[in-house]
């Protein structure tokens, strides 16, 4: 899995920012066309939901995606086949 913001539905609310147990969102930097700063995403392998959620069978966090008033931040599928970066934080 693999969490994806559509800068389309998105404001730049940035509530998902503050919300995240795992601070994955950090503030952006730059506005888009329609002149909306989006989130950025800082390290978003340390979100458990994304990691664990096929282990698991079911949503494990999901505060970020709860929280959007505008229903920007989903997860997609990714290939099976793609080597994935985790991040272990003691």
């Amino acid at each position: 899995m693999r969490l994806q913001i559509d800068e389309h539905r998105c404001k730049g609310c940035n509530l998902c920012t503050l919300v995240c147990p795992y601070r994955i969102f950090k503030p952006g930097k730059q506005a888009n066309r329609r002149g909306v700063v989006i989130p950025e995403l800082d390290r978003p392998e340390r979100c458990a939901n994304c990691r664990l959620r096929n282990l698991y069978g079911r949503t494990l966090c999901g505060t970020c995606q709860m929280i959007c008033p505008d229903q920007a931040i989903s997860w997609v599928e990714e290939d099976a086949h793609v080597p994935k970066k985790v991040a272990i934080e003691y």
